[in-house]
């Protein structure tokens, strides 16, 4: 069993890909900056955010779990954004598709995590 969160490799991969996210977004146009931008910081601060709450709330499976679905949900909104604004300003945001891949495997990742969870962690 893990000792912190930042055991956890969903944690970690989450964290690095919001560090990429952050200033991606910074390079929008500003009224897009304040709009789309910043719900595309929030979607992805949110998974990191959500599997440090679940993971303090361990102790209780159900809790835990909870957050890590919320995790994975802010993972496929994170996904629509990006989607949005590679449509919409395809020179700004170079590299999304790269970043879109990225959170695939790690909602792939958080979904089996909470398989593992949901069948094998002891409370």
């Amino acid at each position: 069993m893990s000792t912190s969160y930042w055991d956890l490799e969903i944690y970690t991969s989450a964290l690095q890909l919001f560090y990429k996210v952050h200033p991606l977004t910074l390079r929008l146009p500003k009224y897009e900056m304040y709009e789309l931008g910043s719900q595309l910081r929030r979607s992805s601060d949110s998974i990191t955010t959500n599997i440090v709450e679940g993971y303090g709330r361990k102790r209780y499976k159900a809790d835990f779990l909870k957050f890590l679905v919320y995790a994975h949900a802010s993972s496929d909104e994170t996904i629509s954004h990006l989607e949005k604004l590679n449509f919409l300003y395809p020179g700004i945001m170079s590299g999304n598709e790269i970043l879109k891949k990225d959170y695939e495997k790690l909602g792939a990742k958080i979904l089996s995590f909470i398989r593992y969870v949901e069948s094998s962690w002891k409370t």
